[in-house]
């Protein structure tokens, strides 16, 4: 392979090939497989196939040793140009790949890649001999089901998924990161701790929120609101459902419809469960004549919307069908957008450090070909979200055209503990609606005008950061947000009644507290509540009964010691008070 290689381009190249290689061992297992597709992704490869039987756990190991035959072989990977009906004689027997084939020009030149005794139709690139496959590179990971083409209603394909790298250190190492992110599974994570559930009785893809992870979302929520309330927003609350005119004038059932729940007939008009909040704040806008001196107006919802996804790609707290947004909408002047922006990005930033995220990147994204809006607008929008992230000092990426067709954006993505970023925070210029529901205010000059609308979804949805947190912190929160922060712990039945009295007083103080009365031992009650990942422990007994004390201990084992009840409750105060990440 050529020096001049990127490490990216390198690693694309033998995942690219790796999957090749795959699919011809999966072929020699099962020589009348369908194929299907079978690209790089980040990290590794996934190939698509139609086989005679569910495919095993053991059958993966069966797989990789016949990868590493083929690899052994040194064969040279070759690139052959040929005309569609060529094509079609080559892949005469795989019925998914005659149907990319056919979707082509009549007159297009068709790429294939052969390597050893498989063909696949593809634009490449991969490595030049499988040589430069090591052959304790690579792994299979998993089984999952896949419809072909992403269609609910297309043959459901099993879906193989592999990991490739350029040496065997690199595998290990990213191996090991799997390891982590499996233990950290907010699924996982979200049983063993009681946070939340699903259940069919409402249908995939909505929440059940335990009473813990109430706990949790509670904290959140008072904090998003506190701090919402002392940068200078008004709090909505809105319907869950509108009449199909709403969406029309939107023009969410002329672009959306599909992701939109099926609609309700009630006294002969049909309503729909919201997608969005926005249409319901501007209804509160027109409810009064705006002037410029009312404006900018800041309004903030928590507001739980429904869409219709695919049953596929679904995916426990971080993709679902109802969800609770964070949202919010400014309507401003014209002259006023830029320090909105300014104090919207620096407010997003504020937040995200609070929840323990320091690496954060911003993407802004610009006028499109297809746009709605005033080409000045777009201007004055894109370089009021330009200074505001010069101003911030913060790193960003320019995607050219990248903006919806109704305005320009940022797009913030978060860094968890692992490494992976999120796409979070999004703060949006929308031309479109103020347009389409003919929003007016009255200027100065006396004339009515367009305000400027802006879409900000801060933490994105508080199921989706739910997710995201727990991944981060491994359901080991910081004391602030834990849903228990103390578990007091007797030394024997005879102090339970003490044990009792410290929670309570506590409780009162504002904490949340438990006392574990069970008839465990101690030893194994301080290890429960370690895995449970509850920030302190409290042991009592005969001395601490006596000094009205606790005997503290935390979640990763360390003793700070005897403290008085009164101390105890000062020290867990400022711990919350400044939000303190352990």
């Amino acid at each position: 392979m050529a020096d001049t290689l990127s490490r990216d381009e390198k690693l694309y190249r033998i995942r690219h090939s790796t999957a090749h290689v795959m699919a011809e061992a999966v072929l020699q297992l099962f020589p009348d497989a369908g194929i299907a597709i079978g690209p790089p992704i980040d990290n590794g490869f996934y190939y698509d196939f139609d086989l005679p039987r569910s495919l095993k756990p053991e059958d993966l190991e069966e797989i990789e040793e016949r990868m590493r035959g083929i690899v052994a072989g040194k064969h040279p990977i070759t690139r052959e140009v040929v005309g569609k009906e060529k094509a079609r004689e080559i892949f005469h027997d795989q019925p998914y790949k005659l149907e990319l084939i056919d979707e082509l020009p009549e007159d297009v030149e068709v790429s294939t890649f052969t390597v050893d005794t498989f063909v696949d139709l593809c634009k490449g690139p991969h490595v030049e001999t499988t040589a430069e496959i090591h052959p304790k590179s690579f792994k299979l990971l998993s089984i999952a089901g896949a419809y072909w083409r992403g269609d609910e209603k297309r043959p459901m394909l099993q879906r193989i998924y592999g990991t490739a790298w350029d040496t065997p250190k690199e595998l290990r190492e990213h191996l090991n990161w799997l390891a982590e992110v499996e233990k950290r599974d907010h699924r996982k994570l979200g049983r063993e701790l009681d946070l939340f559930s699903t259940h069919e009785a409402a249908g995939s893809g909505l929440i059940y929120w335990h009473p813990k992870g109430s706990r949790i979302r509670g904290a959140i929520e008072d904090f998003w609101r506190e701090e919402h309330r002392k940068g200078g927003y008004e709090m909505l609350y809105t319907p869950h459902v509108g009449k199909s005119w709403l969406w029309e004038t939107s023009g969410h059932l002329d672009f959306y419809k599909e992701n939109m729940y099926s609609p309700m007939e009630l006294d002969n008009a049909d309503y729909y469960a919201k997608p969005m909040n926005c249409p319901f704040h501007i209804m509160i806008y027109q409810t009064a004549k705006r002037s410029y001196r009312d404006l900018p107006l800041r309004w903030g919802e928590l507001g739980t919307v429904y869409r219709y996804e695919r049953s596929g790609v679904l995916h426990g707290l971080l993709r679902v069908r109802g969800f609770t947004q964070d949202d919010a909408h400014i309507f401003c002047t014209p002259d006023q957008v830029e320090d909105e922006i300014l104090t919207v990005l620096r407010f997003s930033m504020n937040i995200w450090h609070a929840f323990g995220f320091e690496r954060i990147k911003a993407y802004l994204s610009t006028r499109p070909e297809k746009a709605v809006g005033d080409p000045a607008d777009w201007d004055r929008a894109t370089e009021s979200l330009r200074k505001a992230l010069d101003v911030e000092q913060m790193e960003y990426e320019l995607d050219e055209g990248g903006g919806a067709f109704y305005g320009p954006k940022i797009d913030l993505k978060v860094q968890d503990a692992l490494g992976r970023e999120w796409q979070m925070t999004t703060v949006q210029f929308d031309f479109n609606l103020p347009e389409r529901f003919d929003m007016t205010f009255v200027d100065r000059d006396g004339r009515e005008k367009r305000p400027y609308m802006v879409h900000r979804a801060l933490l994105g949805s508080l199921e989706r950061f739910f997710g995201v947190l727990i991944e981060h912190y491994g359901g080991a929160f910081p004391v602030w947000l834990a849903p228990v922060q103390a578990m007091v712990v007797p030394v024997a039945p005879a102090f339970n009644e003490y044990a009792q009295s410290v929670t309570e007083r506590l409780f009162a103080a504002g904490f949340r507290v438990e006392a574990d009365l069970s008839d465990n031992r101690m030893n194994a009650k301080i290890r429960h509540a370690q895995q449970q990942k509850i920030p302190y422990m409290l042991v009592v007994g005969e001395n601490e009964q006596n000094a009205d004390a606790v005997s503290v201990r935390t979640r990763t084992g360390e003793r700070p010691g005897e403290m008085g009840v009164g101390a105890f409750t000062e020290f867990l105060a400022k711990k919350v008070r400044e939000k303190v990440l352990i």
